[in-house]
């Protein structure tokens, strides 16, 4: 994260287009934020998009209303590939264009792509422009998942701790030791998403002034299985295990919901619900 913030620091007063890739919860909205304040445009002056649906007319009228800003296309593997070509003409059409344009046309604006998938396979697979991705990709920031930065749980989560319990207007002092542990050897796969959600959650059901391993809505790395389980799992397995508890709490055991969120059919939920003995 600060080889990220470094390249920020050195990239965000250009006006060349940056792509942004990461799982989802990895902030990389936040970056997006982050480099559109640091390049000195108006901060008030950056407009957030959805490309899954976008139509060539509602891109180009989009960047017009940037009016020099910064334009955020989200999810850009799932822009229709009539509207890929627009913003590549887009993108050719500004290379060389001044910052300000003293001829009275709309200003240079700074185009920002963010996605969850991985663009090289989009390639792959014809669903996104070679020559796009490469011109969105001279400049690609990937951001790393929270489980690869281990060291930045606990100051986040201290963070989170101190903001939800100021407005909660209540007087919390950290985590127990046990909810350090278990917050640590978590692989949080909904991320710095998924952490500020279950910090909120503990502070809200939290009884004392110390956040405890129960307060947390998510399973030990080290949890216990059920009676008469087979306990021989791989850490994989363990992996796999924990994260489809703690999609299940989220759901509040709703398994159809639960079968979504994980990307897997009801039945292969079902089965691995059975052979990882989870009591819902």
């Amino acid at each position: 994260m600060q080889k990220v913030i470094r390249i920020v620091e050195r990239v965000a007063s250009t006006e060349m287009a940056i792509l942004l890739t990461g799982e989802s919860g990895t902030g990389k909205e936040l970056i997006a934020d982050l480099i559109h304040i640091r390049s000195g445009r108006p901060r008030s002056n950056i407009l957030k998009i959805s490309c899954s649906s976008l139509e060539p007319k509602q891109l180009e009228d989009v960047y017009r209303d940037t009016q020099g800003g910064t334009l955020l296309l989200r999810d850009i593997c799932e822009m229709p590939a009539y509207t890929q070509g627009t913003l590549l003409r887009l993108l050719n059409k500004q290379e060389g264009k001044p910052a300000t344009d003293d001829s009275g046309g709309a200003p240079k604006s700074r185009i920002i792509a963010v996605t969850n998938c991985k663009p090289e396979e989009a390639v792959k697979k014809g669903t996104l422009l070679e020559e796009l991705y490469s011109r969105m990709s001279a400049i690609r920031l990937h951001l790393p998942a929270l489980r690869d930065r281990r060291e930045d749980i606990m100051p986040l989560a201290n963070d989170f701790l101190k903001r939800f319990a100021a407005q909660a207007n209540r007087v919390i002092h950290g985590f127990t030791a046990a909810a350090v542990d278990r917050l640590t050897t978590f692989d949080w796969p909904g991320n710095m998403t998924q952490l500020q959600n279950v910090i909120e959650r503990a502070v809200l059901f939290s009884e004392g002034d110390l956040v405890s391993a129960a307060d947390l809505s998510i399973a030990s790395a080290k949890a216990e299985p059920s009676e008469g389980t087979d306990t021989s799992f791989t850490l994989l397995e363990e992996v796999k295990r924990n994260t489809i508890i703690q999609t299940l709490k989220e759901t509040g055991g709703n398994k159809l919901e639960t079968a979504k969120r994980l990307g897997i059919g009801r039945q292969t939920l079902y089965n691995k619900i059975k052979a990882y003995g989870i009591e819902v």
